[in-house]
């Protein structure tokens, strides 16, 4: 009797476990919410392009923003905008970011699929729907600058995030001195964000 009443429960156990993860893993806010950039944010020009970078973000604006704390992950986000001054289209595809601190070290550029395996990582999320990762990472990379199209007079302003994972994939715990540099643009650029 007490097989078929365990027996019973494993499958509705197993339906309710399916049908609770059908949404994203996390409730990322819409990318439409994002508030602008702040007076605050560091800035410079590139020969056409002027790169700004907002202020780090604390881990509870990461966790509001994303429902994840990704600081945990080893991901740090920098909100990062570029505008188009004058001139020809800028390709910005070619751009290629660095972020370094102040012992020297590389701190890697990581894609939101990346980032988003790292979040997941560290918050010890292996059983779920694929479905749900799928939406999370959809919703995640909303928030990713997008760097495919060239700046141009039509299309003069984009900002969004980069995602960089610290050098031996640690937690972030209060970089120092933090400076990103930008290569293959007009100018490369450099600006300390810290």
């Amino acid at each position: 009797m007490l097989n078929r009443q365990l027996l019973s429960i494993i499958p509705v156990g197993f339906l309710l476990l399916c049908t609770s993860c059908v949404g994203s893993l996390f409730k990322v806010k819409p990318a439409i919410e994002l508030p602008p950039l702040a007076a605050s944010a560091r800035s410079a020009s590139a020969g056409g392009v002027t790169v700004r970078v907002a202020p780090l973000m604390t881990d509870e604006e990461s966790q509001d923003l994303f429902e994840a704390n990704l600081p945990l992950g080893g991901v740090l986000p920098i909100r990062l905008e570029l505008v188009f001054e004058s001139g020809a289209p800028v390709a910005v595809k070619q751009a290629r970011f660095h972020l370094t601190d102040a012992a020297g070290k590389e701190w890697k550029l990581i894609s939101s699929k990346a980032a988003v395996a790292r979040i997941l990582k560290a918050n010890d999320v292996y059983a779920y729907n694929p479905n749900s990762r799928k939406q999370f990472e959809k919703e995640f990379a909303a928030y990713a600058i997008d760097l495919a199209d060239p700046l141009s007079s039509g299309n003069a302003r984009r900002q969004g995030f980069l995602f960089f994972e610290t050098p031996k994939k640690e937690p972030v715990a209060s970089p120092a001195v933090l400076t990103l540099r930008v290569d293959r643009l007009p100018q490369p650029v450099e600006i300390k964000l810290n």
